[in-house]
């Protein structure tokens, strides 16, 4: 019996290299080095409670709290030092960005800088680690500024906001049964599983794509009060199965792990949405307005919209994930527009994410953009009674 070749992550990216002959190496040494950060949190997440890394990062404290005023989790901190500590060295990078981080990580002066810039959540769903639900890292790599290229500066929270389209790859690692790397280079997306013998990711799952329809979706339904027209009439539709309009039964999938349902959604389909609503937009530096900005990210000539602009981080959650669905054929959106479009106004921006099978989100949108008699679909039964409508 022959056994099948199968490539390592670093054939893999000579490979890519090829398509760029003038290319220096200098990429992919940076991926490999992301990729050692994810081997090295696999392997604590692996271990868990036995080497005492979950909990809180400071002994004796009951809540420490990021940028984003989440409690970090021990395995949080440890995460983004593997990252840092991890990619500083090479001489590939003019600086970094984290969920962990309120300001961006500069590389030491000891060290030489690079033209890239790395952002990243080195832990995504890690309130979920305690109880052993599948967690992950998101990761996307940028091209620094050509004057930050060529003074050397340190870097400052602008030259990070670039709109997702000008990514030059991302990816996430999956810590769960198996240890998977799916990545983009912006050639189509590829899947790598850890092989624990020889220490090397393997590409188990070349040209990963997203079936362009689907019968699953996935959403927080304990929001659905909050939840904007556009997204309840869809939601509705679906719950209706074969007797509604949609003709046909849906299933619902809800993980609170994002890496885990982008994961899902890259093997089978679906579509994943968090998207803005009706909630009070928490008090955290994610939400805080440029001079003359407003909370969807589009700019100053957008209108200040009330409400949540969404929970998902633009620059290092949506935009690497909304990279990967598009290069496997999905489609990625804040319900409103194109999300690789979006032009940030914040190092933790939030925003409202809609993703997955193509179709499904494109009738997304089209509720979005149909006219306003779908502003409140409420069941007039349900609807606040008063004398004094307006």
């Amino acid at each position: 019996m022959t056994t099948r070749r199968r490539f390592t992550l670093t054939q893999y990216l000579i490979e890519q290299r090829r398509r760029f002959p003038s290319a220096s190496g200098d990429f992919n040494a940076l991926v490999l080095d992301v990729a050692l950060a994810c081997k090295a949190i696999a392997r604590s997440v692996a271990f868990g409670e036995l080497t005492g890394v979950l909990g809180n990062p400071v002994v004796d404290v009951a809540t420490s709290l990021n940028v984003q005023g989440e409690e970090q989790k021990r395995l949080d901190v440890i995460s983004n030092e593997y990252f840092t500590q991890m990619t500083e060295w090479g001489g590939h990078l003019a600086g970094m960005a984290s969920e962990e981080m309120d300001e961006p990580y500069q590389i030491p002066d000891t060290l030489q800088r690079g033209k890239y810039m790395l952002v990243f959540d080195p832990l995504d769903g890690s309130s979920n680690i305690d109880v052993n639900v599948t967690v992950g890292s998101i990761f996307s790599i940028l091209r620094a500024p050509q004057e930050v290229i060529d003074s050397g500066r340190d870097v400052v929270e602008a030259d990070f906001l670039q709109p997702g389209a000008q990514q030059l790859a991302a990816g996430y690692a999956l810590y769960g049964p198996t240890t998977m790397l799916v990545l983009t280079v912006g050639n189509g997306v590829a899947g790598f599983t850890l092989d624990p013998n020889l220490g090397q990711f393997m590409l188990t799952h070349p040209n990963m794509t997203v079936p362009e329809d689907t019968q699953e979706f996935a959403i927080n339904a304990s929001n659905s009060r909050f939840w904007e027209a556009p997204v309840k009439r869809y939601v509705d539709e679906c719950l209706a199965g074969k007797t509604g309009p949609r003709g046909k039964d849906f299933n619902m999938r809800w993980i609170a792990s994002m890496v885990a349902e982008a994961h899902r959604i890259l093997m089978r389909g679906g579509v994943f949405m968090y998207p803005r609503d009706n909630r009070p937009p928490p008090n955290d530096a994610a939400h805080r307005l440029p001079p003359g900005g407003d909370l969807l990210g589009s700019g100053p000539a957008q209108v200040r919209t009330p409400g949540n602009p969404g929970r998902l981080r633009l620059l290092y959650e949506a935009n690497p994930v909304g990279m990967l669905i598009e290069q496997a054929g999905g489609r990625a959106s804040t319900g409103r527009e194109p999300m690789l479009k979006v032009r940030p106004s914040g190092l933790h921006q939030r925003i409202g994410l809609v993703f997955g099978s193509k179709n499904e989100v494109e009738r997304i949108e089209r509720y979005h953009a149909e006219p306003q008699a779908f502003k409140d679909e409420r069941n007039p039964l349900f609807a606040e009674r008063s004398l004094f409508r307006d």
